[in-house]
């Protein structure tokens, strides 16, 4: 197998979001604006409230989704049309936004640890004005794999030793890992080629060749694009690592973005505003 090696490594971008919750912005940001079809990473991770207790008041979404997977903290979320719940520590939600849906995301603690991340991924022009839904699950209902001391959350796609995520989008097929590798353990894993990758190193130090076969080491906070290849290979350092690992089939559409709206030309995003602002959400 070709391995799928680092083509880049960068940092998330100091930002603030919502009512003025504090995180790291990984893709959205200069360096990288998108990873086709994924548009957005943010990172949050704080234990002073300040950084996080205003949360996201209601506001709205249309043509994409919206992935919250929280490690630490609880997350209370409502919507428009009456669907509401808390998202717990190790539990994801995959929100499907469709043609429009305005929601809020809260934090359900006043002081302690908050760490997560949210993670939009495009949906197709066919797609874009589909009916919302959620695919929610608990950390119990995320089957975990084992490979000696590698550890594999798998949220969504399947895992070459058969392990099946619970959350299914045949329109991007996303794999969505959460790994923990004990210190010198290499992870291997088949990719599908065509699809975009990249690993988001959580705590620790991760170790993977680059292009021209040298090995290079992320650090916590980092973002890793992998290049084309079938197969993923790396390696936890002197510490170990937990990383996320993500892929999904690009789309290859044109983008239009217009804040909580992403759409293929300026003028549905002109009329998501309009739609939005007549009360049609």
């Amino acid at each position: 197998m070709a391995t799928r090696a680092l083509a880049s490594v960068i940092g998330g971008q100091p930002a603030s979001d919502g009512a003025g919750v504090r995180l790291a912005r990984v893709i959205g940001q200069p360096a990288l604006m998108q990873l086709d079809p994924f548009l957005l990473l943010d990172a949050f991770h704080s234990d002073d409230p300040n950084d996080y207790i205003a949360g996201f008041p209601p506001h709205p979404h249309r043509g994409f989704e919206t992935v919250t997977y929280l490690l630490h903290g609880r997350m209370r979320h409502a919507d428009n049309a009456g669907h509401e719940g808390v998202i717990e520590p190790g539990g994801i939600q995959w929100m499907t936004a469709g043609r429009g849906i305005v929601h809020a995301e809260m934090p359900q603690q006043e002081d302690g640890l908050l760490q997560g991340f949210q993670l939009w991924i495009n949906l197709p022009a066919s797609h874009k004005l589909a009916p919302p839904r959620y695919q929610e699950y608990s950390r119990d209902q995320i089957p975990l794999e084992t490979r000696d001391s590698t550890h594999i959350r798998v949220i969504a796609g399947n895992t070459s030793r058969g392990t099946r995520g619970p959350v299914v989008q045949p329109l991007t097929e996303p794999l969505y890992l959460d790994i923990t590798l004990a210190p010198g353990v290499t992870f291997a894993e088949p990719l599908e080629p065509a699809h975009s990758a990249f690993v988001y190193l959580v705590a620790g130090e991760l170790l993977a060749d680059d292009a021209a076969g040298d090995e290079t080491v992320m650090r916590t906070g980092q973002l890793g694009i992998l290049a084309s290849g079938d197969e993923v290979r790396l390696r936890g350092g002197d510490a170990g690592a937990r990383l996320l690992l993500v892929a999904g089939r690009p789309l290859g559409e044109p983008i239009a973005r217009g804040g909580p709206f992403v759409m293929n030309t300026e003028a549905e995003v002109r009329q998501a505003f309009a739609d939005y602002r007549a009360g049609n959400f």
